[in-house]
């Protein structure tokens, strides 16, 4: 491990709790391999302390930070300037120090674009593709599929109101693509269903590994792929299920390492080393079970 002198720059992550987090192990393992003279720590900050984080990271010339939760919607309005993006998702993952400002990110799209590519081979452009949820993980999905020329996206959540809210927001910055929101009760959610190219679980759902009921993956057609933002170690039960049926399907490990790359190379103009950050994940998720 390289020697920390005065030299060495800061970049960490808020966030509360924030002794959780696997970034610190994935983001310190690629500077190193890089030769990077950088740390990357995790910094607890209590909400109603944000504003005061963000003025410490000023006076005290930090390189960039990760936000994680209950941060990423409330930093927007205490930096310099938002990326276009961000601002569309309305929340900031990645904080980077450009001169004397701080300017917001939301690499989490971005990583989950990389996942598709890279763990199901999936390309986005032409495509038709169904989101099961409405939050903010789903938000970030529907921009940078929007962004790489997805020609159908389909917005599914229990509360349909809450989708038909998101579709209302990005039609008008996509408006030559088709973009409709659904309910899990329409009949209609189960004819995008079966025409869907990916379905995407953008929910929580599976983090205790509850099943995905109003997803019924039998409809859907052979050539389909399944994604599940949700991780572990061992299969999710959307992943179990989609196997089950003989479609190809791929966790969250992928966009948690993704994410964690855009923000390495906004930070450092550099790529990490190609899957060193996905390798250390699984490593950490295989030691704590995960």
């Amino acid at each position: 491990m390289r020697a920390i002198d005065g030299l060495t720059q800061i970049y960490g992550i808020l966030g509360d709790p924030v002794t959780h987090s696997l970034s610190p192990a994935m983001q310190n393992q690629a500077m190193r391999q890089a030769g990077l003279n950088a740390v990357y720590l995790p910094f607890h900050v209590v909400p109603q302390d944000l504003p005061a984080a963000v003025e410490g990271l000023r006076a005290l010339h930090v390189g960039g930070v990760n936000i994680t939760l209950p941060h990423k919607e409330q930093i927007l309005p205490l930096l310099d300037r938002v990326d276009e993006d961000a601002a569309l998702i309305g929340a900031v993952n990645t904080l980077v120090r450009r001169g004397d400002e701080l300017v917001g990110y939301n690499t989490d799209g971005l990583g989950f674009i990389r996942a598709l590519d890279e763990d199901l081979d999936f390309i986005p452009e032409g495509k038709r593709v169904l989101l099961l949820g409405a939050g903010g993980a789903c938000r970030a999905a529907a921009v940078s599929l929007l962004r790489a020329g997805t020609g159908s996206l389909t917005v599914v959540n229990r509360n349909l109101e809450r989708a038909e809210r998101l579709v209302r927001q990005l039609v008008p910055v996509f408006p030559n693509q088709h973009i409709i929101a659904r309910g899990v009760g329409d009949c209609a959610y189960l004819t995008d269903l079966r025409q869907a190219d990916l379905v995407v679980n953008t929910t929580s759902l599976g983090l205790k590994g509850e099943p995905i009921s109003f997803c019924p993956l039998e409809k859907i057609k052979a050539s389909a792929l399944v994604y599940d933002m949700v991780y572990s170690l061992a299969e999710t039960p959307f992943v179990r299920a989609a196997k089950t049926l003989g479609l190809s399907a791929a966790d969250g490990m992928g966009m948690l390492a993704g994410q964690g790359e855009e923000a390495f190379s906004l930070w450092f103009g550099l790529s990490p080393e190609k899957g060193l950050m996905k390798k250390c994940l699984q490593q950490l998720c295989a030691k704590s079970n995960i």
